[in-house]
């Protein structure tokens, strides 16, 4: 044999034993390969914001922006004149939430509700209009002189509810109107201190609508009844 034949045979085997090193360490590529996604241009990332891509397409998703406020259409009909108005007050006053406001509307009504069912307006004064201290007061005096006396507990709110909200851009104001079905039990003494059962009750339920009002753009955050 001679020594350019062996010469072939022997690169060919070191060409056969190379082919086989790599195929070990690379493997085999069978049918098609998919490739490496690749990275959105600019243009894509400022068309579909921060989506999953796959096969170097973006996935589009859509993006919502504005919407209803659910903090106003969550208590009152969307597009409503209640709802403008509330939008309205949000606008003057970005603190203020009609939730919350609903929230200190029903502890109010429960501490307005007992101190005139215990004839003490002095904790509640800063918290309602002057006509309603008066007319609050004038009761109380009634019920003093006929010596009458009240012993109530609050049992709890069973329905707080909004019914109308306005709002005036020229003084600023703002009203919302609730309606409230309060659960309380009450025990009415006479003069002599005996139970007047007519008056009495285990359990009376107390349905009242009250408005609430303020400036919106005033330092101070209490509503005033």
């Amino acid at each position: 044999m001679s020594s350019a034949l062996i010469q072939l045979l022997v690169l060919a085997g070191i060409a056969v034993f190379l082919i086989l090193r790599l195929r070990s360490v690379l493997g085999t590529r069978d049918g098609f390969e998919q490739q490496r996604p690749k990275r959105p241009d600019q243009d894509e990332e400022r068309r579909y914001g921060r989506g999953e891509y796959e096969g170097g397409e973006p996935l589009p998703f859509e993006v919502i922006e504005g919407g209803p406020d659910r903090d106003i259409v969550d208590h009152v009909p969307e597009g409503s004149p209640s709802a403008e108005a509330l939008a309205a007050m949000k606008r003057i006053d970005p603190s203020f939430s009609v939730t919350e406001f609903l929230g200190g509307a029903r502890g109010a009504y429960e501490m307005i509700l007992m101190a005139y069912e215990n004839g003490d307006l002095e904790s509640i004064e800063d918290f309602i209009d002057g006509d309603i201290y008066e007319a609050f007061a004038t009761a109380i005096e009634a019920r003093e002189e006929q010596g009458i006396t009240i012993e109530a507990q609050f049992l709890g709110v069973s329905e707080t509810s909004l019914q109308t909200a306005t709002f005036d851009s020229e003084t600023r104001e703002g009203e919302i109107t609730i309606r409230f079905v309060g659960e309380l039990s009450s025990v009415v003494r006479d003069k002599g201190g005996d139970v007047m059962e007519e008056e009495s009750s285990s359990h009376k339920r107390q349905k009242d609508i009250w408005t609430f009002s303020r400036r919106m753009d005033s330092e101070n955050p209490n509503w005033t009844l």
